[in-house]
């Protein structure tokens, strides 16, 4: 088959250009090794923030995440909610903190010249009543605060939202789906051999275009067309508690310095993150027990009872930061650049990009489309900050929804949350089949119509897949009592027979106890102290 791009690898940025391309005529192939949004671009802090972190190191990373915030809350207004933060100072002594008080209230008073672009509230400073008055729970040992905005997002749909649409504007995507080797020709990419990792056959395809967004594999893919890249992948670990448990989200620092998180998102609560150089597989990364007592250490001085909340889960992801030696982890660059190598290492037909954040993956996608289209010599322009992705053209009534399915309130937000107008397409399957109606998993919840209609329309071909279509086994029971009625439903729809069911479950809970077993010693080791 002949492209005129293909776009290798499925996270935010991968599924961004593809989205991008399609949108301007550009016949696109979008392959991904596993699922969309498995990797970094799912295993992130969950926001679209405007990098406040970044405003004395990096400034442009700043402008274009707040840029770019504004952008993506117009086009997925749906999936996207504010997250008001508290930064709270400790008084080590009345003078100092009281100093402390100052420089943070004029920090944020710059970082709030980027709020009209995110539609961000201006901060406000607060004194110790006050900040005391909006979280109970903070430490009595506060000299006061200080407010800002940030915005959360379900980064995983996030990124399949994106490669919906690239689908609906006649791309073609294949996740599950392998790379093992360009077609090489006269020191040209013309093509990728690929194998499907669940019927084991293999194709190829060709291109005039190879674009490599493949995240921290990126160095790895770059090396079968004989060129090198260079990334300086570093961990971030991250821990989910049961419930929302805090009124607003605390920024603080850790013991090195590093400003950490704790905020609640969607039915959870989310404490991260941390970030230290990685040189192991990014798929299968290991969360040590001193990474977990690192950021509970971290957050417990302005945070006292956070060993009393119950985490779930640890989970981390890779970030393919820009390589420079010579700095801390947290001290690299958030930028992205992108490498035509026609031009810099003389080979024909290869693109690849590295770097980046989330927040500003929609305009790193239109910088390389841009790209994309130069080199076709293609007149379009970039519209993806205009129309909206799948779901998110209008609001829907809640209720009236509730109401005409006679459903509960909070499954129809739910709902909405994760697919916007597209919901009433979930909904239209309970009058095919009552039993579509079962809450198959009850934290969330989510109903067996969302299972089915996740396999029929949006690529679903695995229980992890489903997880991050649905955030099924998220909660409480961490699958236990759902998985086994999710497995029936996605084997009805894929047509497994009871042996794979089994095998499918056994795989999903094997993968969930990595994430747990870090967690379960660390609650361990509370509950003997407690």
């Amino acid at each position: 088959m002949e492209f005129d791009l293909i776009v290798i690898g499925g996270g935010v940025n991968g599924c961004g250009i593809a989205r991008d391309a399609a949108m301007r005529g550009v016949k696109t192939l979008l392959i991904e090794r596993d699922d969309f949004a498995c990797a970094a671009s799912g295993n992130n802090s969950q926001m679209i923030h405007g990098g406040a972190r970044y405003l004395t190191s990096d400034l442009k990373t700043t402008q274009l995440s707040s840029i770019d915030s504004g952008y993506i809350q117009k086009i997925a207004p749906h999936l996207i909610f504010r997250i008001p933060f508290i930064f709270p100072i400790l008084k080590p002594d009345h003078k100092r903190s009281k100093w402390r008080l100052a420089l943070l209230d004029a920090y944020f008073r710059a970082y709030d010249r980027f709020g009209r672009w995110k539609n961000a509230k201006p901060h406000l400073r607060l004194s110790r009543e006050e900040a005391l008055k909006l979280e109970p729970d903070l430490s009595p040992d506060i000299a006061g605060a200080v407010t800002f905005d940030e915005f959360g997002i379900d980064s995983p749909r996030l990124s399949l939202l994106n490669a919906l649409s690239a689908h609906e504007h006649g791309a073609t995507l294949k996740n599950h789906t392998q790379v093992i080797g360009f077609i090489l020709e006269s020191g040209a990419v013309v093509g990728v051999k690929v194998k499907d990792l669940l019927k084991g056959t293999c194709e190829e395809y060709r291109s005039k275009i190879i674009f490599n967004a493949t995240g921290p594999w990126a160095p790895e893919l770059a090396r079968l067309a004989g060129v090198e890249i260079k990334v300086r992948p570093t961990k971030g670990v991250h821990i989910t508690f049961e419930g929302r448990f805090l009124n607003a989200a605390i920024m603080t620092e850790a013991i090195d310095g590093r400003t950490l998180f704790i905020m609640p998102h969607q039915n959870t609560t989310i404490l991260g993150t941390t970030d230290d150089d990685y040189f192991g597989d990014p798929g299968d990364i290991p969360i040590l027990e001193d990474e977990v007592e690192y950021l509970l250490e971290g957050v417990e001085k302005v945070f006292p009872r956070i060993r009393q909340a119950r985490m779930l889960r640890a989970w981390a992801g890779v970030r393919p930061t820009l390589y420079r030696r010579g700095l801390y982890e947290d001290d690299l660059s958030r930028e992205h650049w992108i490498i035509d190598h026609e031009t810099k290492d003389a080979v024909v037909g290869l693109v690849s990009v590295i770097g980046g954040k989330l927040a500003s993956y929609r305009i790193l996608a239109e910088e390389a489309t841009n790209l994309i289209c130069q080199k076709l010599s293609l007149q379009a322009a970039c519209q993806t900050h205009e129309e909206s992705l799948p779901g998110g053209d209008a609001a829907l009534n809640i209720e009236a929804l509730a109401k005409l399915h006679n459903l509960d309130a909070l499954t129809v937000e739910r709902l909405t949350f994760r697919h916007g107008t597209l919901a009433k397409k979930v909904l239209s399957l309970l009058g095919v089949q009552p039993s579509n109606a079962n809450r198959i998993c009850q934290c969330e919840p989510v109903m067996a119509a969302e299972i089915r209609y996740a396999v029929r329309f949006e690529f679903c071909r695995s229980l992890e897949d489903l997880r991050r279509r649905t955030r099924f086994s998220i909660g409480v029971c961490g699958g236990n009592d759902c998985v086994f009625l999710a497995a029936v439903i996605l084997g009805e729809e894929l047509g497994w027979d009871p042996l794979r069911v089994f095998k499918e479950v056994n795989l999903f809970l094997k993968n969930k106890w990595k994430e747990t077993v870090p967690v379960l010693r660390m609650r361990k080791k509370v509950s003997i102290k407690g």
